[in-house]
């Protein structure tokens, strides 16, 4: 595993406007139009929305630069957590501080609003996979219960994911009260007593039941109309061919984990395990494959009705935008065709899915997560839902 710390040498500035610029420590101010595409150096760099890579989310990449299928990238990649602040996954992104990141719509919304030319290119997230966590027995199904509540977030940026959700289902998010209670604080708080629920997402359920904290979910999978998390670069490296070339093995290597993990989850979990020892501490094998398993399901969708993993749902995309600027959380029509794009898919789906089948079948299991009752697991894969 390589991780890269990120120098800090480039301070985040967003005026008052909301236009990011830089501070290269001296070298004086760059405005957002000066930065300029150039072959990418080693390493080229991912970078989280949550401040953490401590978790089963990433199983595709891991998948992928464990068994070869990046390719001959002819650079190193690296995965970086980044800060815990929700929108500094395009900060970074913009300031070339990251070269991809991994934002919700509401921040690649926040992102096109403030300047940021950013471009969405691999549509991870095909179903919405947030979900709202309630203590034991308190939940709602409808969710207009909770206008007057108190819904407890990890960063104040999330409530740009959260107002749409509350929205596309009939809330007024205006009568929602959000309360940052930190990171990773907030579930705890909502544990002990404070609020009345929190966002929670896929994935995270898994992790926080290993971890003692038993609550009801309302699943955005189920009920939410929104996509979520995807794969975002900067316009100017789409307009430079060698950067293009790039990306498309790169988003190959994702299509090809995502093949993988989908044929053995047990297997991407025990690279994830491999790749990041913590989390095998943290979650164990169990959890961490229904983790692993929960986050997947989102990014599937429906593969019939898909051009392959990756592919955005545009319409929903578009009615995402939409929203966003009928409750005010967008200034601006955003077009989707300009920033949400499915040009790189079929290239990134353009590989021997019988190799991938076959190099998941032979995995060797070890003997902890050979030994998880998968029947067990679908049994009671959603026995903490309420809708």
């Amino acid at each position: 595993m390589t991780h890269h710390p990120m120098t800090r040498r480039r301070l985040l500035q967003v005026s008052a406007s909301g236009f990011v610029t830089t501070a290269v420590l001296g070298s004086g101010l760059l405005s957002p139009g000066e930065a300029q595409a150039k072959p990418y150096s080693s390493p080229f760099t991912w970078i989280s929305p949550r401040g953490t890579i401590e978790v089963m989310d990433d199983y595709p990449y891991w998948v992928a630069r464990d068994r070869g299928y990046f390719g001959d990238l002819g650079v190193e990649t690296a995965m970086e957590p980044g800060p815990a602040d929700g929108t500094a996954v395009v900060k970074f992104l913009a300031v070339e501080q990251a070269d991809v990141g991994f934002p919700s719509p509401g921040v690649l919304s926040f992102a096109v609003n403030t300047g940021m030319d950013l471009v969405s290119v691999f549509g991870s997230g095909f179903l919405d996979l947030f979900n709202v966590a309630f203590r034991k027995g308190e939940g709602v199904k409808d969710l207009k219960q909770l206008e007057g509540k108190t819904v407890l977030l990890g960063s104040a940026a999330w409530q740009s994911i959260c107002d749409p959700m509350f929205a596309a289902v009939g809330v007024d998010p205006k009568k929602i009260i959000y309360v940052e209670a930190g990171w990773p604080t907030w579930t705890t708080a909502l544990a002990g007593g404070q609020g009345d629920a929190c966002l929670a997402w896929e994935g995270l359920r898994a992790d926080l039941g290993a971890k003692g904290l038993d609550f009801d979910y309302w699943l955005g999978m189920r009920s939410s109309p929104l996509p979520s998390n995807s794969l975002v670069v900067r316009r100017t490296d789409l307009e430079d061919a060698e950067r293009r070339v790039f990306l498309k093995k790169y988003l190959r290597g994702w299509a090809m984990g995502s093949e993988f993990a989908d044929r053995n989850p047990r297997a991407a979990t025990d690279i994830v395990f491999k790749a990041l020892p913590t989390t095998r501490a943290n979650y164990g094998p169990r959890a961490g494959t229904e983790s692993l398993m929960q986050i997947h399901r989102t990014f599937k969708g429906d593969m019939a009705a898909r051009a392959g993993w990756g592919e955005h749902n545009i319409p929903a995309w578009d009615s995402f935008f939409k929203l966003l600027k009928n409750i005010g959380q967008s200034n601006i029509d955003i077009d989707t065709a300009r920033y949400v794009t499915n040009d790189f898919i079929a290239e990134a789906n353009d590989f021997d899915k019988a190799k991938v089948h076959a190099d998941a079948d032979s995995y060797g299991l070890p003997e902890d997560l050979a030994a998880i009752d998968m029947a067990g697991v679908e049994a009671s894969f959603y026995r903490n839902a309420i809708n």
